[in-house]
């Protein structure tokens, strides 16, 4: 291939691996996976049900992938569904028969989640051994099943998540604070469904996919206590940041004044099972399956990488250089793989977000390095407080924005990628795909 024809090839490439990885993990698809209906049998994963034992079957929950979740249950169910309500982010919508969308606020959460979180808690309450209800999970569910605990305000609970998120605290972290802050989150849902049968269908966002993380755990016994969420404040000197109503309520926790999230000994949790209908490893592996079809050499890294942003940048700029100098960890032409989700402690008052910024880094790291090419995105389709899904870099990004007169150190010092690749044209916007497994992060090397 000609020198000119190269990096076109090879940015093309980067986006159809992309795309294959967001296909292994539409929620339809696995949803029909893992459900199957034999006329009155419903099979999840390994376990059957006899919908001839319920009087009722309800669909109910949250996340980005709610609506397409919801649809398959429509298309599985059909006739037996009796009623149901989903509370999914604004836009991430689909045509439904009986199950009712609320569309809220994300990653802030609004009224709207807080008043669809009320109805859908409501319905729970209603269930009885005669019921069985379907509770859909996905990323997104935890600012968009809102329902603050008793004495707090939604304005508590939205200072306090935006806190979490620019000191730069970690997912787990910040839904653990979020559970105990909650009338719905760290298996309260549970509680309320109690004694009903619940079938808990996952579509993971977070890294190790666990269970009481993922929407903060709204069905799960919560293993965290308001003496951990105590000591996260402690670790990001955040107190003062926080609402006082909110510092106050974890004080009464952590003294025993308010009672705890249900844990794993409590009976609400012995008729609710779990199935994960697919995560960041699904994705990655398609896309890995593509990468070879187009004739690079693959090397899968991992799905669960966390860290500060930047960081993890430097680390992969690093093995982009070592294929090109040694042909370690693979040979050229490579592509290396990974996944999970990182942070951005949050320092200038700038636009982005963490795939963003860490293309922004990559690309400062690769700019003396021909033949390579950066891809990093959210698989929702949305990165940080942005319309874009992420951004794409190579070692021409640098010289073709200086050569407009953009510095990528300052932009990137202030938060400020999303700017940046806007003005040299390397954003990647997908619009809302309706799933949502983390990132994914791709190096070509040719």
């Amino acid at each position: 291939m000609v020198e000119n024809e190269l990096l076109p090839r090879m940015r093309q490439d980067v986006m159809d691996i992309f795309k294959a990885g967001l296909k292994a993990v539409d929620p339809k698809l696995c949803m029909h996976r893992c459900c199957k209906r034999e006329e009155n049998i419903l099979t999840v994963s390994h376990r059957s049900y006899d919908l001839n034992n319920f009087e009722r079957i309800i669909v109910i929950g949250a996340g980005k992938a709610g609506a397409s979740m919801a649809c398959a249950m429509e298309e599985i169910l059909q006739d037996r569904l009796t009623a149901g309500i989903v509370i999914v982010k604004y836009d991430h919508v689909e045509k439904l028969k009986k199950i009712t969308l609320v569309q809220a606020g994300h990653p802030l959460p609004d009224a709207n989640g807080v008043a669809g979180a009320e109805k859908l808690l409501a319905l729970a309450r209603q269930a009885d051994e005669k019921t069985l209800i379907i509770c859909l999970i996905s990323g997104g569910g935890s600012a968009l099943m809102t329902l603050p605990a008793q004495g707090l305000t939604l304005s508590d609970k939205q200072k306090t998540t935006q806190v979490l998120l620019d000191c730069g605290a970690t997912i787990h972290e910040i839904n653990t604070i979020r559970k105990h802050l909650s009338r719905i989150k760290g298996g309260l849902l549970a509680k309320a469904a109690y004694p009903s049968q619940m079938i808990c269908l996952v579509l993971s966002d977070v890294v190790g996919d666990d269970l009481d993380i993922i929407a903060s755990g709204p069905a799960v016994a919560d293993p965290g206590t308001f003496e951990h969420c105590r000591i996260i404040i402690e670790t990001y000197k955040i107190q003062h940041c926080l609402p006082e109503t909110v510092v106050q309520h974890i004080k009464k926790g952590v003294q025993g004044l308010i009672p705890e999230t249900p844990k794993k000994e409590s009976p609400v949790f012995e008729n609710v099972f779990h199935s994960i209908i697919a995560g960041n490893i699904n994705a990655l592996l398609s896309a890995q399956k593509k990468a070879k079809q187009l004739g690079y050499k693959t090397f899968l890294l991992s799905s669960m990488i966390q860290g500060e942003t930047i960081d993890v940048a430097a680390v992969h700029t690093a093995i982009a250089k070592e294929v090109l100098a040694t042909g370690h960890p693979v040979a050229r032409p490579a592509c290396i793989l990974s996944g999970g989700e990182t942070t951005v402690t949050i320092k200038g008052p700038g636009k982005g977000g963490r795939n963003q910024e860490f293309a922004l880094a990559c690309a400062i790291g690769i700019k003396d390095s021909p033949h390579v090419v950066i891809l990093s995105a959210g698989t929702d389709g949305t990165d940080g407080p942005t319309d874009a899904a992420g951004a794409m870099a190579d070692h021409t990004t640098v010289q073709r924005a200086e050569a407009s007169g953009l510095w990528p150190e300052l932009f990137l010092k202030e938060n400020n990628a999303y700017p940046f690749f806007d003005q040299i044209f390397d954003l990647i916007k997908t619009g809302a795909t309706n799933t949502n497994v983390m990132d994914l992060r791709l190096i070509l090397v040719r």
